[in-house]
């Protein structure tokens, strides 16, 4: 396997601006570090799950890929409209610490089914670096372990981002708003053409 390459893609498409990391950041800066650590294991167990699936059923993925990705790409794109339009609605005088459905273990998970960035990842980094190198069950299973690990440590990291300038992002929340939003919106149109 081409290390380099392998490491170089998976942080460039870990840490990069996309779904989960533009929403963890959202829902820290919103609730709090502690707070939004159940929305980021709900996307983790997905992300988990979809990385599992990559590595075992990828020649499978391969084949229906024309069929199911177009459908992926609606419901995906559908799902995104809709949080950029939750995060457009907020304000932090909104009682919905423990109501706001962006924020919740449910939300995290469920999002990775519709998470095209994840799904391609996965198809994409398996068959790419891992599928022609390896294929033994312990390996794939260590594989989507890592990858998985790597998904978590760049959530988390935007999370922190999102708490640490809490303050400064509640003092310019409409624009912040604005910007999450028009990503999450950019996400979605990236998701339609592609």
């Amino acid at each position: 396997m081409p290390l380099g390459a392998f490491l170089s893609y998976l942080f460039v498409t870990t840490f990069s601006p996309g779904p989960n990391n533009i929403l963890a950041m959202s829902n820290a800066q919103r609730h709090g570090y502690k707070k939004t650590l159940k929305f980021i294991f709900g996307i983790i167990s997905g992300f988990a799950i979809i990385m599992l699936i990559s590595s075992f059923l990828n020649v499978l993925l391969a084949r229906f890929l024309p069929t199911i990705m177009p459908v992926m790409r609606i419901i995906g794109g559908l799902y995104m409209l809709y949080i950029a339009y939750k995060i457009l609605r907020h304000t932090s005088s909104q009682k919905n610490e423990s109501n706001d459905i962006i924020n919740t273990y449910k939300a995290g998970f469920i999002m990775q089914f519709a998470n095209f960035k994840v799904i391609l990842y996965g198809i994409t980094v398996t068959s790419l670096f891992i599928i022609p190198y390896y294929q033994s069950s312990i390996i794939l299973i260590g594989f989507s372990l890592l990858l998985t690990f790597a998904g978590f440590l760049s959530t988390l990291t935007w999370a922190l981002l999102g708490a640490v300038f809490q303050k400064y992002l509640q003092k310019y929340e409409k624009p912040f708003n604005l910007i999450m939003a028009g990503l999450i919106f950019y996400s979605a149109v990236m998701i339609w053409l592609h």
